[in-house]
């Protein structure tokens, strides 16, 4: 199994800037994408970033010029550094990762279980 834990969220005010982490743990081989999603309240969850194995990495329109992804493979951590915030970025954030726990073996979906960042005006 593996497990994804988040850090980092918290209340700020708009204008100012949060850093998430999320640690992968537990039988991991390889891991392909990493990606932040968020769910607002009442709303369908969206993808807000990804970065794949090769450091390609992907944006919401909303958030370009704003949130940067990074990870590192040798800590397993996938990191996303909010600026410039707005009360619509408030959400709860989830961590995922696709991970291969072993050789020759499909990719598997792991999620972490979310954490508020709630940004006030």
């Amino acid at each position: 199994q593996v497990q994804l834990v988040e850090s980092g969220g918290g209340l700020v005010q708009a204008g100012e800037s949060l850093r998430l982490s999320c640690v992968a743990s537990g039988r991991i081989f390889r891991i392909s994408a990493m990606a932040w999603y968020r769910q607002a309240q009442g709303m369908q969850r969206e993808l807000v970033a990804s970065v794949f194995s090769g450091g390609n990495a992907n944006y919401l329109d909303s958030v370009k010029g704003r949130f940067t992804i990074s990870r590192d493979d040798a800590k397993n951590t996938v990191s996303l550094q909010m600026n410039s915030l707005k009360p619509e970025d408030t959400a709860v954030y989830y961590c995922k990762a696709d991970v291969q726990s072993a050789p020759n073996t499909a990719l598997m979906a792991y999620w972490g279980e979310g954490i508020l960042v709630t940004v006030s005006s």
